[in-house]
């Protein structure tokens, strides 16, 4: 590396912190085997927060040297003379041969993730990529959160917040999130169909450069309940956000079926899509292109993004994981840092996309 080349010595590039993810789980292999991907490493600097001793056996798996530093997780620092850096919590023990949700990989991940948000707060990473955690680890561990979302989203003080995925050309946010599907009913509002709108409208613009983005808006009732037959979402509640978003100058459209409204949007009639409810927008997700999907989480002071898959305990230790959706999240994470960073603020106050430069920089502390 040419050391007075100011863009890419390592001291100027993006710091991405990287979340192991549950220790039984295959995050420690797919965070190894994607950053000992050279383009990947070329890319940015990393700190991984997680557990050498599951990292090292991962790539020990792998047949892959480990090619990174090691540091007590309460020493980083933004300046280590490494490309990556395992900030380690060697406190935690978790056994090689447990492959399934425990207590003790509930209370790691959770303390990766804290101490990574905490981490971009002091500005010492420029953006978080989480591998998979077990959301029944983590309620093991007592967490007052059912997943990353809703921790980032506390956490960081955001008060909006929507999942958002992005599968090759399709590109959608969910309405709600971590509900069970009779549990929907129950929070289904006019403000949860327009904030994802409205977020998702931001995101397009700041980070995939889309000027006026054309958004379809998934009906929740089959045939878009056919006129109140099959049930009045549509009529009392994603039909008047959708005018709410209109109203406020969103490009966007519906309710429209969604058995037509994704492949619709594949074609490109739409630049993306809001989905009712979760498995709605994940089905056509992982369909499309499960091993290079990532999950963004937009309304956030920060970036973070992740791989759209779970901890796959049944492979997990037998070097069978795929790093593709992980490589992709980090790629992303790594853009998306420099949109952020390159958004010039205006004298009014805020960024060239409009959004007030506070919610870009404060975290509300």
């Amino acid at each position: 590396m040419n050391k007075n080349n100011h863009h890419n010595s390592i001291s100027e590039q993006m710091v991405i912190g990287v979340t192991m993810g549950d220790p039984a789980g295959i995050g420690p292999e797919v965070v190894v085997k994607a950053l000992a991907d050279p383009e990947v490493r070329r890319a940015a600097k990393f700190i991984v927060f997680g557990m050498n001793e599951q990292l090292c056996y991962a790539a020990d798996r792998a047949e892959i040297e480990p090619f990174w530093g090691r540091h007590q997780h309460e020493k980083i620092s933004r300046e280590y003379p490494y490309k990556m850096v395992v900030a380690d919590y060697d406190e935690y023990s978790v056994p090689p041969w447990l492959r399934e949700p425990s207590r003790i990989a509930g209370e790691a991940s959770l303390k990766f993730c804290s101490d990574a948000i905490a981490a971009a707060k002091d500005g010492i990473v420029d953006a978080i990529v989480t591998a998979p955690i077990s959301k029944a680890s983590w309620k093991m561990a007592d967490a007052p959160w059912p997943g990353h979302t809703e921790m980032f989203a506390q956490k960081c003080k955001a008060p909006r917040k929507a999942m958002m995925f992005v599968a090759g050309p399709l590109k959608v946010a969910l309405a709600t999130i971590h509900l069970g599907l009779f549990d929907v009913r129950n929070k289904f509002t006019i403000g949860c169909v327009f904030e994802p709108i409205d977020l998702l409208n931001d995101a397009l613009k700041e980070f995939f450069a889309i000027d006026n983005p054309r958004i379809g808006v998934a009906a929740l009732n089959p045939h878009a309940g056919e006129n109140g037959q099959f049930g009045d979402e549509e009529q009392r509640i994603i039909a008047p956000a959708i005018l709410l978003a209109q109203e406020q100058g969103i490009n966007c459209v519906g309710p429209i079926p969604a058995d037509t409204l994704f492949a619709r949007a594949v074609r490109g009639e739409f630049d993306a899509v809001v989905a009712m409810y979760h498995d709605q927008g994940m089905i056509p997700v992982k369909l499309l292109d499960f091993e290079h999907a990532v999950n963004i989480t937009i309304g956030l002071p920060l970036v973070r993004t992740s791989p759209a898959h779970g901890t796959a305990f049944d492979i997990a230790g037998r070097n069978q994981a795929n790093p593709s959706s992980m490589k992709s999240a980090i790629l992303m994470a790594i853009q998306m840092a420099k949109l952020r960073r390159a958004v010039p603020v205006t004298p009014n106050g805020r960024s060239a996309n409009g959004t007030p430069a506070e919610e870009a920089s404060d975290f509300g502390q």
